[in-house]
């Protein structure tokens, strides 16, 4: 059975991780829920209440981690999922999920970002020249290590996948699962992968960068 990572650890938000959960199951391709140590994680749920000019949190459910990020061989997986919330804040610096997060990187596998996610890609080296959406207050983290900020609730930048946050999940959770689903094809061999999962990741390739493209509202 196809398979696809979604990364968690303490905190993390629980909308950015139950939605992407059930809708890889609705595909048929089984979410591996992978963390620093095979255990249970309490979530989070975030939101800037009224009166508030920064977040918020309640406690979330929790879920279990069905493997640590050292025992994770990359290869056995489509796609990797990076939620929001605080975890991240520290995930970012495990050196397995930094090898982890190249490696999808470096093969052009299907990766999603929400929210506080980007700061695990941006840690690992792998957002440079990159298009992505994530929350305002994360827009340092991306430029700082390279990336390019765009505030839409969907952004597809050839194999990378982002959104601000869990308000935008119905725009840009749908556009990930559509390069997993042509992942799996490939892989079975019935279908000759589309082009955006041919090109090039590389911060100057210019053939990448014009199959970017931002999703709008209503689009």
């Amino acid at each position: 059975m196809n398979q696809a990572l979604i990364i968690v650890g303490d905190a993390v938000e629980t909308m950015d991780t139950l939605y992407p959960y059930y809708r890889l199951q609705e595909e048929s391709i089984r979410p591996v829920v992978a963390a620093p140590l095979a255990q249970r994680y309490p979530m989070v749920m975030h939101e800037v209440s009224p009166g508030w000019t920064i977040t918020r949190e309640w406690e979330g459910y929790s879920i279990q981690a069905e493997i640590a990020f050292a025992d994770v061989n990359p290869e056995e997986y489509l796609g990797i999922f990076f939620s929001g919330g605080r975890a991240p804040e520290y995930l970012r610096y495990d050196e397995d999920l930094v090898r982890i997060t190249r490696h999808f990187f470096a093969e052009n596998k299907p990766v999603c970002s929400v929210c506080h996610g980007v700061e695990i890609p941006a840690r690992a080296d792998c957002v440079r020249g990159r298009r992505m959406a994530t929350v305002p207050k994360c827009r340092f983290d991306l430029e700082v290590c390279g990336g390019i900020f765009v505030d839409a609730p969907c952004v597809v930048d050839g194999n990378l996948v982002s959104g601000r946050t869990y308000h935008d999940h119905g725009q840009f959770v749908g556009q990930w699962i559509r390069l997993l689903r042509a992942a799996a094809a490939k892989k079975s061999g019935s279908l000759t992968a589309p082009s955006f999962l041919k090109v090039k990741t590389g911060g100057n390739d210019e053939s990448r960068k014009k199959l970017a493209y931002t999703e709008e509202p209503g689009q």
